[in-house]
């Protein structure tokens, strides 16, 4: 096994695990990290690679937020009831006594909002993937898209400092808030865009602050990660060489310490901070590509 191709999957986990939670697209960069930094691998494998690399990423939240996250508990008499009232109904009240006894209420209902954010990519995603792969996988969309939502992510903050956040906890997120954020998802389908940004623009034009934003596309991550993950494998089928088999292995570990420390990093800089450095971010990054492949592709 190459040593050098190793070296080169560290480096790309590295840059999956800092830009799959940053607002400037995961996706956008390996493609451009590409362009540079090639694996010794057939196109399929690669194509991929670039999706599974994020369970790494994804397993990151599972980790550090498991305790918000896990809707289940162990028998507790002293924990309070999940109900207002218990049904005169017997076979509805068994069922409200076994969730009083194992389970938490409000983390199935923020899974179940979580679920509903995910529809619109299951309705669009899935049938226009290939597609969208196909005609958009290039550095001109890519930079574009740096561009573009560097400028919203610059115009939204400004215009969010004249407002005071409705939504400060993943309680006072609503069905319709779940379902609008699925919908700003989608236009994470396009490379350059960025899924969390898409999702932390949409949460911050529905009236959340900057932390509940973030934190409620972290938990979105989980289900769409997983699914395009399992959808990129038995597409790939479920034969791989040794090589491929440690690639993947070590681009997800060090996709997920790489993700640990840059989750931590964004939850405390938001704190103080807004977007909008990641703004002017994407727009230099975007300009800088658009004049290298200018001059390199003539």
């Amino acid at each position: 096994m190459d040593f050098i191709e190793l070296l080169k999957v560290i480096f790309l986990g590295i840059v999956e695990g800092i830009t799959e939670w940053l607002p400037v697209s995961s996706t956008g960069h390996m493609i451009l990290v590409d362009e540079f930094i090639t694996l010794k691998v057939s196109e399929a494998f690669w194509k991929m690679f670039l999706v599974v690399i994020q369970l790494g990423a994804v397993l990151a939240v599972v980790v550090l937020d498991f305790k918000k996250l896990w809707p289940f508990h162990m028998s507790d008499p002293a924990r309070e009831s999940n109900w207002k009232y218990i049904s005169q109904n017997e076979k509805i009240a068994k069922v409200q006594r076994f969730c009083d006894k194992y389970c938490n209420m409000s983390k199935i209902i923020l899974w179940l909002k979580i679920l509903v954010s995910c529809i619109p990519a299951i309705i669009v995603g899935l049938p226009f993937n290939d597609w969208i792969e196909e005609h958009f996988n290039n550095y001109v969309v890519v930079a574009v898209m740096l561009i573009v939502y560097g400028v919203l992510f610059i115009i939204i903050e400004n215009y969010n400092k004249q407002r005071t956040p409705s939504r400060k906890k993943l309680s006072d997120i609503t069905i319709k808030d779940a379902l609008f954020i699925g919908i700003f998802q989608l236009l994470a389908l396009v490379p350059g865009t960025s899924r969390s940004g898409a999702t932390i623009i949409g949460g911050i034009l529905l009236g959340m602050n900057r932390r509940l934003a973030a934190e409620y596309t972290f938990f979105l991550a989980i289900p769409v990660m997983f699914g395009a993950s399992l959808l990129k494998v038995v597409k790939f089928g479920l034969v791989f060489t040794t090589a491929e088999i440690v690639y993947l292995i070590l681009g997800m570990v060090v996709a997920f310490v790489v993700s640990v420390l840059a989750i931590k990093f964004l939850m405390g800089y938001i704190k103080k901070h807004d977007f909008k450095v990641f703004g002017w971010y994407r727009i230099a990054l975007g300009i800088v590509v658009l004049v290298y492949f200018m001059i390199v592709r003539g």
